[in-house]
């Protein structure tokens, strides 16, 4: 994994007048966590947006503050949706020597057979799981391969995915992650049709018709 690092100073300003510094381009984080007392930073809005807006919750990202680097997992992004625009990061600082709990997001490929020769429907149980590793073992993403998803009823199940030692987990491991299975189909109600009614109904429409005819 390349090194990923951003470039920080201290900020004095805090409350609502960091609204100025994003006018400025900057853009308001926090740090704090280990070994250090919460700390109010900024940082280039562009280039650390960048990053930022790819990095997934497990991302060991070093920040680096007046020339000294924290390692950091960021917590939380806060977003302006409207304007696709990061308003806010709060950096959490960990130990490179403690194990530390961080969810990682589940990235599906292949394609299930069962639903490509079967017609199964896919359904995913969970997109991310919570797993316990010193922050260098911490893997971005995990990939789940669905081409294992042979047949109807064929399930992908947490303790499926993870085999790593390094990597303790910390959802259920029983907790399904995917499971194919079998189409819904709609029943048909059947309309019974009474022996006379269709020749009723003709003849009524054929003196309908004759009514209309005198008439005109």
């Amino acid at each position: 994994m390349d090194k990923i690092v951003v470039e920080a100073k201290d900020r004095e300003v805090i409350g609502k007048k960091v609204k100025a510094l994003r006018r400025e381009g900057l853009l308001p984080a926090v740090l704090y966590g280990y070994g250090i007392d919460s700390k109010p930073i900024v940082l280039n809005h562009r280039a650390s947006s960048r990053i930022l807006a790819k990095a997934e919750s497990s991302s060991l990202i070093m920040v680096d503050l007046d020339g000294e680097e924290y390692p950091t997992l960021v917590r939380e992004k806060q977003w302006d949706y409207i304007k696709r625009s990061l308003l806010h990061v709060d950096f959490q600082v960990v130990s490179m020597s403690e194990k530390i709990a961080a969810e990682v997001r589940i990235k599906f490929v292949g394609v299930a057979g069962a639903v490509a020769n079967f017609g199964a429907v896919l359904i995913t149980g969970l997109n991310q799981i919570e797993v316990e590793a010193l922050p260098t073992d911490l893997p971005e993403s995990i990939e789940v391969d669905l081409s294992v998803l042979e047949k109807i009823g064929d399930g992908i199940f947490v303790r499926d995915v993870i085999s790593s030692e390094k990597i303790t987990v910390l959802d259920d491991k029983d907790a399904m992650v995917a499971i194919a299975s079998a189409p819904t189909v709609e029943p048909v109600e059947e309309v019974e049709v009474l022996e006379g009614e269709e020749g009723e109904e003709g003849e009524e429409g054929a003196e309908g018709a004759e009514g209309e005819e005198t008439e005109k």
